[in-house]
């Protein structure tokens, strides 16, 4: 069993959509997480929470940075195929032409087993 985190990407503009969405509207789109969440079960670790204030770090020091990144989940399942029918036609999707989600599997460090 492995686990997979899921990147939600996003035009700024949709970003922007939800933060004026009326209570109703968010209401309504947080329904559908919450029936995504249900028909996944115990396959969804941590339904994760919306992304931002992003910060690139480099060795110069760090500076504000804009990025498509507007939030995260973690899921658990036997495979990589396991983690995509999670995510397999997900709301995300239909919120904009350039949404995308991106499947990321934690990869173990032998090295820092027991740590």
């Amino acid at each position: 069993m492995g686990r997979y985190i899921v990147l939600y990407y996003a035009p700024l503009g949709v970003a922007e959509r939800f933060a004026q969405a009326t209570p109703e509207q968010a209401m309504e789109g947080m329904q559908l997480w919450i029936d995504w969440a249900q028909r996944i079960g115990s396959g969804l670790v941590d339904p994760g929470k919306p992304l931002g204030n992003a910060v690139n770090v480099k060795a110069s020091g760090a500076s504000p940075t804009q990025t498509n990144i507007i939030g995260m989940s973690i899921l658990q399942a036997d495979s990589m195929d396991g983690a995509l029918a999670m995510v397999n036609d997900h709301h995300h999707l239909h919120w904009a032409e350039d949404c995308e989600i991106v499947v990321l599997e934690e990869m173990p460090i032998p090295e820092m087993a027991g740590v």
